[in-house]
């Protein structure tokens, strides 16, 4: 009897391994060389029109599919779209919407990312037949990394079963500045480390579940006294002094196999004193990308934010941005200035105010991020989600 527990044991183990083994080449697949000059070889065969698009991500009017919608996703070949509360009012009208927008774009070979803020607490965008999550700061107070974990998987559960397959959280700005307006107990805490242990086993979870999640607000939201979806908050800081705080759960992050980074609309004047981070070269391509060694997907926080609107023209934004090493940008409302913001760019290639080599690899990471992910056409089919519910539930209980 011992004896054939025993060689069941190993035989489990040695599967367990085999298991292990499949799944990190799996993830490795999509990085091999031949993968690159595959995707290099299909990028050059896109239009440039089919390029710009793949760089936005739009937000869109009603919770069904409409002409303007289509047009975005037909004529304008937009990489992605963000649902926010308006958009959604039922699980099955979620899906549906999502399956109704797969099948506008079933012709392009490059699925669409289907995002959402959804980071528990107030930051929820879930209608009423699911249970939401707790915000941040309670499950930071934890500083528990195995709840953490569970909250993501969870969180990617609500996703996957609404059709989403892209999250944008965890915020990973750590809550130094009592008076901030805007973020609060969206942060795990006012801890650098605490809040990049946390943040960090949300972020597996989440990406555990087949969902691509999003850290945000590079360089740091979390020492501001103004809220950037109203104005432009400045922070004046050094450096050294972001190394100490801001960025250590970026930095970190960043070495635990990050995928999409978003940068927020904060002035640093003394790292730039024209250009938020969202439109900074010297904070996008020389301290993300070269100091820090991030080579996923950059995309900037949302362009129609008062932080943008009320000192930028959207569409100048937009172009800073993407020379600033943007690889994608975010206009999550005002559909119509999807319009505008792709002419402004397409101009921009063609007289040579950003460079077509530049966008090449831009669309190169967003195509290695959907295929990593295995981002589909397919129909996702309604979701039954009272065990879903029961679980989020007992995180609730635990940590209220």
């Amino acid at each position: 009897m011992m004896k054939w527990i025993s060689i069941t044991i190993t035989a489990i183990l040695i599967v367990g391994a085999l298991m292990f083994l499949i799944n990190v080449e799996d993830k490795q697949r999509y990085r091999s060389s031949d993968n690159i000059r595959e995707i290099s070889a299909k990028v050059e065969e896109m239009s440039l029109d089919e390029k710009i698009g793949q760089l936005i991500v739009g937000g869109i009017d009603g919770t069904e599919i409409n002409n303007e919608t289509k047009d975005m996703i037909e004529h304008y070949h937009i990489g992605g779209v963000i649902l926010f509360a308006d958009n959604i009012e039922s699980k099955t009208q979620t899906v549906n919407l999502m399956n109704d927008m797969k099948k506008v774009n079933e012709n392009n070979p490059y699925p669409l990312l289907l995002g959402v803020d959804e980071e528990g607490g107030s930051v929820t965008r879930m209608p009423e037949e699911i249970t939401s999550l707790p915000p941040s700061g309670s499950i930071g107070k934890e500083q528990d990394q195995e709840l953490a974990f569970e909250v993501g998987t969870l969180l990617g559960k609500q996703m996957q079963g609404l059709g989403f397959n892209l999250d944008f959280a965890p915020v990973l700005d750590v809550n130094s500045n009592p008076d901030n307006p805007v973020i609060g107990d969206r942060s795990f805490g006012d801890n650098p480390d605490i809040v990049s242990d946390m943040g960090i086993q949300t972020m597996k979870g989440i990406q555990s579940e087949g969902i691509i999640s999003v850290v945000k607000h590079f360089p740091g939201h979390g020492d501001t006294s103004e809220d950037s979806h109203l104005e432009l908050p400045k922070v004046d800081k050094s450096l050294k002094e972001l190394l100490e705080v801001e960025l250590v759960p970026f930095e970190k992050a960043i070495s635990n196999g990050a995928d999409v980074v978003m940068t927020a609309h904060i002035l640093l004047p003394q790292m730039d004193t024209t250009y938020p981070a969202s439109m900074s070269e010297n904070m996008i391509t020389g301290l993300l990308r070269d100091d820090m060694g991030f080579n996923g997907v950059v995309i900037s926080d949302d362009l129609t934010m008062g932080a943008i609107t009320e000192n930028f023209r959207i569409e100048e934004a937009a172009i800073q941005s993407v020379k600033a090493g943007s690889d994608m940008i975010l206009i999550a409302h005002h559909p119509n200035a999807v319009t505008s913001v792709h002419e402004a760019l397409k101009a921009a290639v063609e007289n040579g105010d950003i460079s077509e080599v530049n966008i090449n690899e831009s669309v190169e990471r967003i195509i290695h991020l959907k295929r990593k992910y295995k981002l589909s056409n397919e129909e996702t089919p309604q979701t039954y989600f009272q065990w879903i519910n029961e679980k989020v539930q007992e995180i609730l209980n635990k940590v209220s």
